[in-house]
């Protein structure tokens, strides 16, 4: 069940670059509870939408009780979420789903497009001892440099055009990370196939993995069982609820 179901003012809403918004809203339990890598259900503030919008949880202040959010408008449902004003009551449901491990002693995070928005969080409670691999197809995709660089020791980047960092993928970059930086935990989020890709590299080199994933979810609760996947031992589990984030092993196929 969730912790909370509250109404929360919105503190801010403002773009931080072509259609991708920062949203900030005033949720002192939420906040209070929220673990990296969990998830929230926003309701639209407009009568047309019925079904809430999952948004991973990005930041959050416990001396102010808010909690962030980043998010891109894809659809109808989040451009109305874009025109949000200051001052509006949003309805959230939340934290939901599972976190990030929390013991790692030097974590590196992988993260590509959206992915990038619940690590995040997971960078800042990580307390400076994390990294950040980050691709995107371009050098203005990668915006989230300048978020990151306070919360970890080493930002590297890769660019499918070249434009900035190294020319390539994620998976390009990261089997050298990983020789050189004694890490113990690999964190990703962002597009499956990445996700896949990554986990063979850290299951080759022996470090463990855990990746968010992301499914179209109606409730949030496990109730409706949209968010159902096939994991390796051949049982079924909700997104939702038994995650968003699993060990790689459970998801993929890495052999």
């Amino acid at each position: 069940m969730p912790k909370a179901l509250v109404d929360a003012e919105v503190i801010l809403n403002r773009e931080l670059v072509s259609g991708v918004y920062y949203l900030e809203v005033e949720a002192p339990k939420i906040a209070r509870e929220a673990e990296p890598g969990q998830f929230v259900q926003l309701q639209i503030p407009d009568g047309a939408f019925t079904l809430r919008r999952p948004v991973g949880i990005a930041a959050r202040n416990l001396q102010t009780g808010t909690v962030a959010f980043i998010y891109r408008t894809v659809g109808k449902g989040t451009a109305a979420l874009a025109k949000v004003k200051a001052g509006t009551v949003i309805n959230v449901l939340g934290p939901l789903g599972h976190g990030f491990a929390m013991t790692a002693k030097r974590p590196l995070l992988v993260g590509g497009g959206m992915g990038l928005s619940p690590l995040l969080f997971y960078a800042s409670a990580m307390g400076g001892k994390a990294d950040i691999l980050m691709g995107g197809r371009c050098k203005q995709e990668l915006f989230w440099e300048e978020l990151y660089s306070p919360l970890v020791q080493d930002v590297f980047c890769t660019t499918d055009d070249g434009s900035y960092g190294q020319k390539g993928f994620t998976t390009m970059a990261l089997p050298e990370i990983l020789a050189k930086g004694g890490y113990d935990l690999v964190v990703a989020c962002g597009p499956e196939i990445m996700m896949q890709g990554i986990a063979k590299i850290a299951h080759k080199q022996g470090i463990p993995c855990q990746v968010s994933l992301e499914k179209r979810m109606g409730c949030g609760l496990g109730a409706c069982l949209s968010c159902s996947i096939d994991t390796t031992d051949g049982k079924r589990k909700k997104v939702c609820k038994d995650g968003p984030v699993f060990y790689a092993q459970e998801v993929f196929d890495l052999s």
